[in-house]
């Protein structure tokens, strides 16, 4: 079949990479997609939050699954959209997308439906939030409502820290809510209405430097599976968190179809919500994908379309390091020349996967704050380091910086 993939960062990049190697994917196109994305798929330049484009667009191309990246266009009801013209899509619809588009729904759902998770308040203005914030010890956290592509978030480790925060932020929806001690992990399950399956875990790094300091990114580095959570943990997070969820939205009447993306915290008592995401994570979906087994394509078409399987997943680790402009997260430096990645490439198992770049006349150059993520596995997570840090530096990009650390917890545990 003909598969549309919308989206044009590094974890489209990987899903791209992934479903063109599906034996049902006969033929792969991409809007916009990006040079990395170039090699997999024909590219389409179109705005994936014009939902009118794009259904004209999957019909033209006799579309049989769209596959939806980021969670811009699903929030924006592209997937209602593609459905009400007869077209398969992998991804919720705009009023499932609440999970990620509105903090304070999720909370609400959470708090309605016995699930897990922090104790917190929604409020709509500064004043509310100076307010309620004497019913919090500190640390605490404060959280933007809508969607901020991984940054609205600020853990304040002083009273003087919150109140910046909040101030910064303005009037407008924001949940405050109470810090969770313990390790965070990613849980990603595929969702049909009431019934899910997990896929994969994963553990990202955040803060943009070594030893997790620093500002919140959108990522700098991941890797999969993630052995702290452990096949009871897991197991505990679907039938507490996940499968609740599920059924709750099914029961109002907003069924969720697509992944979601349960960001966890392992508390002392276990696995509490942090918050959710309905589109597979970035850059965790670089380091899942190379262990995806099977028809890629064949399981998410069953997912869009009620016949809900099991994924099968490699038992080898892999590790994501983003190389991100220097600037990040703040003002990225634009239109550095970027040489090596067919030298990276050449190296045992290691993909490099394009997130922020675009082909000038005389090189590729970046484009964006994270531009590229190095993708390795390995038989152990030692193995996938080493891989993908030899990757890492055979790649030529003088305005770039990355991690070093990737996976650092992981690897201590393990010695």
């Amino acid at each position: 079949m003909t598969i549309l993939l919308l989206g044009s960062g590094g974890r489209e990049d990987a899903l791209a990479w992934r479903l063109a190697q599906s034996p049902s994917c006969a033929r792969l196109i991409a809007a916009p997609g990006n040079p990395g994305i170039a090699r997999w798929a024909q590219c389409v330049a179109l705005d994936p939050c014009d939902v009118a484009a794009v259904v004209a667009l999957a019909r033209a191309e006799g579309a049989g699954l769209v596959v939806v990246g980021p969670e811009a266009p699903l929030v924006a009801g592209v997937g209602d959209a593609l459905r009400a013209a007869g077209i398969a899509v992998f991804g919720p619809n705009a009023d499932a997308a609440r999970l990620e588009g509105s903090k304070g729904f999720t909370k609400d759902l959470c708090a309605a439906n016995g699930i897990p998770t922090a104790s917190y308040v929604r409020i709509e203005t500064v004043s509310e939030a100076l307010a309620a914030l004497d019913r919090f010890s500190i640390p605490v956290v404060i959280k933007a409502d809508g969607l901020a592509a991984g940054k609205g978030v600020t853990v304040a480790m002083s009273r003087d820290e919150a109140v910046e925060a909040i101030s910064q932020a303005g009037d407008g929806p924001m949940v405050l809510e109470e810090f969770m001690e313990g390790e965070e992990a990613s849980l990603f399950a595929l969702v049909d209405g009431p019934n899910a399956v997990a896929f994969a875990s994963a553990q990202d790094h955040k803060r943009v430097g070594e030893g997790d300091t620093g500002p919140n990114t959108g990522g700098m580095g991941a890797y999969s599976p993630a052995p702290v959570l452990t096949a009871e943990l897991e197991q505990r997070a679907m039938e507490e968190i996940v499968l609740p969820t599920a059924r709750a939205m099914a029961a109002a009447g907003t069924p969720f179809s697509g992944v979601l993306f349960a960001g966890l915290m392992l508390t002392r008592t276990g696995p509490s919500l942090i918050e959710y995401n309905v589109r597979f994570g970035d850059p965790e979906c670089e380091a899942i994908m190379p262990r995806v087994e099977g028809d890629f394509a064949a399981l998410l078409y069953g997912v869009a379309t009620g016949s809900l399987a099991s994924p099968h997943l490699s038992d080898e680790a892999t590790m994501t390091v983003v190389v991100a402009a220097k600037g990040y997260p703040g003002t990225p430096v634009a239109g550095g020349a970027i040489r090596g990645i067919e030298l990276a490439e050449q190296i045992k198992d290691v993909t490099v996967f394009h997130a922020g770049t675009r082909q000038s006349e005389a090189s590729l150059v970046a484009s964006g704050g994270r531009v590229l993520a190095v993708t390795a596995i390995g038989r152990s997570l030692g193995e996938a380091r080493a891989r993908v840090y030899a990757g890492v530096a055979a790649i030529d990009f003088a305005d770039g910086f990355h991690r070093r650390d990737i996976g650092w917890r992981e690897l201590e545990r393990a010695e």
